[in-house]
């Protein structure tokens, strides 16, 4: 497979896919979120989901449940559910007086995590009698929370924000997660009651986004210096703390693609590659490879070159030139495509171009000339 790009609108705020990637739910940049399929070599929208009042600024499909969980700007989370042919709403009570920025739903899917501007991240969870998800808060944020990741134990979840601080803390939830989930201990101890922070890393600079290996083993997270940060927590006793400085520009999200390789997007609108090797972790290149650039523009007259230096701000009015890149703007957004999230064979992208592109990994290692599974 070669990288498929698909441009469905001007801006994308945030995309989340089904389980078998023949549907994607993405966010234009406004309040609603369109369902594309797939309807031979098209996209087609399907399905307009429009109960926000504000930008949509994350969404999250669970896969075996097939529930979306979407958030927005407006404070408000929603929690969609397929029924009778059409997409139905469930409220979500927040708690939040600030903007949501993330959503999540936890590994097991019977839980998800929104963060917010509030400095709180709620835990939500489905209270069957009334017909909602109510929330608890993490109150240890001294700013906006903007990104959240779930443990693969279901338990510990680690939140990234605008105060330069990394934390992992406890999750746990009474009638919903059992305590043989963490009687077996953690990298983080196994007393895990709820809201018990088991770890803080400060770094300086605000952090942009977190994720967590599949084993759980590994917690990476990025800053606004261009620095991405691994955490290597195997077990309790051993803790490491490792930068890698990237010589550009910083990173919006951050994927695992194995146990070894994380690529980070962002405003330097390619991806790229990190990996772990016998010496550690260290920066392995862009993952785009160059295409010719745009043709020079000739015969412009004088009105037009003046009109776009005072649009534009350039010296010279009469050149323009493509971006050799597959995104044309900041990539926002990365999730895995295919393949078992410990051995992904593919990841897609979406962006502020309005673009979503799918890479395929194999694809990658050919024409970037890297090894990654």
């Amino acid at each position: 497979m070669t990288t498929q790009v698909n441009r469905l609108a001007v801006c994308i705020s945030a995309h989340a896919w089904n389980k078998d990637r023949s549907k994607v739910a993405f966010c234009p940049n406004n309040n609603k979120i369109y369902i594309f399929s797939k309807q031979g070599a098209e996209w087609v929208k399907e399905a307009t989901l429009k109960e926000h009042d504000a930008v949509v600024t994350s969404i999250d499909w669970a896969p075996n449940t097939n529930r979306i969980l979407s958030c927005s700007q407006d404070r408000n989370a929603y929690v969609w559910r397929f029924e009778d042919k059409q997409w139905k709403p469930t409220l979500v009570i927040l708690r939040i007086n600030r903007a949501a920025t993330r959503c999540k739903w936890s590994p097991n899917e019977d839980k998800f995590a929104v963060a917010s501007g509030a400095q709180v991240v709620s835990i939500c969870y489905f209270e069957p009698e009334n017909d909602w998800w109510v929330s608890k808060h993490i109150k240890k944020h001294d700013s906006t929370v903007l990104d959240v990741a779930w443990h693969p134990n279901n338990v510990l979840i680690a939140t990234v924000s605008s105060d330069g601080w990394c934390r992992v803390t406890s999750a746990f939830v009474k009638g919903v997660d059992s305590k043989e989930a963490v009687a077996a201990g953690t990298a983080f101890g196994n007393k895990l009651p709820f809201g018990t922070c088991v770890k803080e890393m400060q770094l300086g600079p605000w952090l942009h986004c977190v994720k967590w290996s599949p084993s759980g083993n590994r917690l990476a997270f990025a800053a606004h210096d261009s620095t991405l940060h691994i955490l290597e927590c195997p077990n309790e006793q051993s803790h490491q703390q490792i930068a890698i400085r990237y010589p550009l520009l910083p990173f919006m999200d951050i994927l695992f693609l194995n146990e070894n390789n994380v690529v980070g997007v962002g405003h330097d609108y390619n991806p790229v590659l990190f990996q772990a090797g016998p010496q550690g972790w260290a920066y392995k290149g862009k993952l785009d490879v160059k295409v010719a650039g745009g043709a020079k523009k000739v015969g412009v007259s004088a009105a037009a070159m003046f009109q776009s230096m005072d649009k534009k701000g350039q010296a010279d009015g009469a050149t323009e030139t493509s971006i050799e890149t597959k995104h044309q703007n900041c990539i926002t957004n990365i999730q895995p495509f295919g393949g078992p999230l410990n051995k992904l064979a593919a990841f897609s992208t979406s962006g502020l171009d309005g673009i979503i592109a799918v890479w395929d990994v194999a694809t990658i290692e050919r024409t970037a000339g890297v090894k990654i599974n």
